[in-house]
């Protein structure tokens, strides 16, 4: 199996609500990513249709793909051509009509859907617009085993510690992140690297909706809460790191933070359930 591999962070700036644009720009920047050698790639949170719920309105509802819909076809017949995995977060309308779901699908270098998640955690408004996941998947790869979670989750230790100890060893975590929690972004994704031994690789949206603005700073952690690679400039841009997971699995024979847990003494967690 080969553990070595780029990947691309695409940090991407939506029309609001224009479903087929924003699928268009999509194919364009995964072949770019694949020319410059990436193997996955990554967009931000809701790319397909923007964030901002007010601007997007009424048409909201019009917005919620499934998952044979444009959006994932047409990344799925790039994914395929230009042999590249590829995570798509998007509105996504699963079994029940009008239902959905923030979620993120996951396509391998085939084109063929592995699966999806949704997201966990619902920040503010997001909780009138979707239904929260209630699986937290890990997909198989050609180069090892990689998870998603998406935006606040990172804010919970949860999410990322379960996907780590069902073998996850990349964390992909797109976003739709507003400036006011610059701060918080800087620390979740290092913490969460760190403490479950791995890599992060955040990917932020850049753009402006109105009153809502999203700064980028894309970045990857790895094990040791080290980034590895950023982007410096507040704009649309394809972040590239190097992934090495044959040194994952040597730091993690030094690094016991997941060896070393004490789960007998954790059933606090589950009794706690009101703050």
């Amino acid at each position: 199996m080969e553990r070595q591999f780029k990947i691309a962070l695409i940090q991407y700036q939506s029309v609001i609500g224009d479903l087929q644009k924003n699928a268009d720009r999509a194919v364009e920047m995964i072949r770019e990513a694949a020319s410059k050698g990436a193997k996955m790639v990554c967009f931000p949170e809701m790319f397909n249709t923007g964030y901002n719920f007010q601007l997007i309105g009424e048409g909201f509802h019009n917005c919620g793909e499934s998952i044979d819909g444009y959006t994932i076809t047409q990344l799925q017949k790039t994914a395929r051509e230009c042999s590249c995995y590829v995570i798509a977060p998007i509105t996504l309308e699963k079994k029940v009509k009008g239902v959905f779901y923030n979620a993120a699908v996951v396509i391998d270098d085939d084109g063929k859907i592995l699966g999806d998640y949704s997201k966990h955690h619902l920040w503010a408004a997001e909780r009138y617009y979707f239904h929260a996941g209630e699986e937290i998947p890990v997909f198989d790869t050609k180069y090892g085993k990689i998870g998603v979670m998406i935006c606040y989750d990172a804010g919970f230790p949860e999410v990322a510690r379960i996907l780590a100890l069902k073998g996850a060893e990349l964390i992909f975590m797109p976003s739709a992140w507003r400036i006011q929690d610059w701060d918080m972004w800087n620390l979740n994704i290092p913490q969460r690297a760190l403490e479950n031994t791995l890599y992060v690789a955040g990917v932020n949206r850049f753009g402006r909706e109105d009153d809502l603005y999203m700064f980028g700073n894309s970045k990857v952690a790895d094990w040791r809460g080290r980034i590895i690679a950023e982007s410096k400039e507040e704009k649309e841009e394809i972040v590239y790191a190097d992934i090495d997971l044959e040194q994952l699995t040597k730091a993690r024979l030094d690094i016991h933070y997941l060896k070393d847990r004490r789960p007998d003494s954790y059933k606090v967690l589950s009794e706690y359930t009101e703050y």
